[in-house]
């Protein structure tokens, strides 16, 4: 162990998305490659000798408590646990996580020695995992709030790749059976699904963790409230929703000492008229059990919408991915006012 496979595999992963700054001591992880990657996870994140690196993906990550603050992480999938290795920033980065983090080693802060945090979810302790519409992330859910956290992954092929691996891993767990379902009578086994509701698709794996997938309802459910922002211009039977893709909108930070850019977080949704942009809640629904109120924002929040119509052009930036693209759109006050002047040149 491990293969040269793998160890091959780990190494092409280990790559920091190029729109992230990341600190010093992730950086160092990142330019570590094939054995000296695997020495590195025994020798500082392990936590039992016999465990082994199964595989690797870089993502922003959200934490329940904390769902405001999307940070990067070295997502570390083993045969035993889920390890976030996170910028040592990111304790600093929210007053309310004096609780979550016990921070016990702040005199180290002045000095050259770097420090990252690892979170760690124990497979054993794993509950749920909820794939997001369009596989553009997924949350993994333990067993209290502190063991909730979603991964941004905004990509279906390292969602999809890190859900398998997920599923591979957690069978090779020794769980005790589920007890033998009791025999239902009648009444209930018919009666409780009259909900008129329909659930989203399940996947129980043999290890009792649920895989919970979104069902058609989401997208109608979607094109509803895009619908609602829309003040009723278009009639709901005719809504379809052509893209939804979770992206960065990129604001220019004047005045510092080189012109940078902030990315802030945005779902954008296209329709066959329009163009949104949401800010989407990616941690708090669906409700985890133990919630005892709903969450404070809904999970769609409207932050801009523009009509095709009013597209004047799309400029398309040089680089590779991720790709940056900028819409430019006729800044009419009046929407309609093309509309009336051709009505009244016309008379009659």
């Amino acid at each position: 162990y491990p293969s040269e496979f793998l160890m091959q595999k780990i190494t092409e992963d280990n790559q920091v998305p190029v729109h992230f700054q990341v600190s010093v001591s992730l950086q160092y992880v990142a330019e570590l490659k094939g054995r000296a990657l695997v020495e590195f996870f025994h020798s500082n994140i392990a936590e039992v000798e016999n465990e082994e690196l199964r595989h690797l993906m870089w993502s922003s990550v959200l934490f329940y408590k904390t769902p405001n603050v999307e940070v990067m992480a070295c997502v570390l999938l083993s045969t035993k646990a889920i390890y976030f290795l996170l910028d040592d920033s990111f304790i600093h980065a929210d007053e309310h996580q004096s609780d979550f983090w016990n921070k016990e080693n702040s005199d180290c802060e002045n000095s050259s020695f770097h420090l990252s945090c690892c979170f760690v979810l124990k497979l054993n302790d794993l509950q749920s995992v909820n794939v997001g519409l369009f596989d553009q992330y997924f949350r993994i859910t333990g067993h209290s709030a502190d063991h909730i956290v979603t991964c941004l992954t905004r990509d279906s092929y390292n969602t999809h790749t890190f859900i398998q691996q997920l599923m591979a891993v957690l069978s090779l767990l020794a769980r005790t059976p589920s007890p033998e379902p009791v025999d239902k009578d009648f009444y209930s086994e018919f009666g409780s699904k009259n909900t008129g509701k329909m659930e989203n698709y399940e996947l129980i794996h043999s290890s009792r963790v649920k895989f919970i997938y979104p069902n058609e309802e989401e997208i109608g459910d979607l094109a509803f409230l895009v619908a609602e922002k829309m003040d009723g211009l278009t009639n709901l039977p005719s809504l379809n929703i052509l893209l939804y893709v979770l992206a960065f909108q990129v604001n220019h930070v004047e005045g510092s000492a080189q012109n940078t850019s902030s990315l802030q977080p945005k779902t954008l949704i296209l329709t066959s008229s329009d163009l949104f942009l949401f800010d989407e809640d990616y941690i708090s629904y669906p409700l985890p059990e133990f919630a005892k109120e709903p969450p404070k924002r809904d999970k769609y929040q409207l932050a801009d919408g523009r009509r095709i119509r009013d597209l004047d052009r799309v400029l398309m930036g040089y680089q590779t991915y991720p790709q940056a693209l900028t819409f430019v759109f006729d800044d009419v006050q009046n929407q309609d006012l093309m509309q009336n002047l051709t009505l009244d040149h016309f008379g009659e």
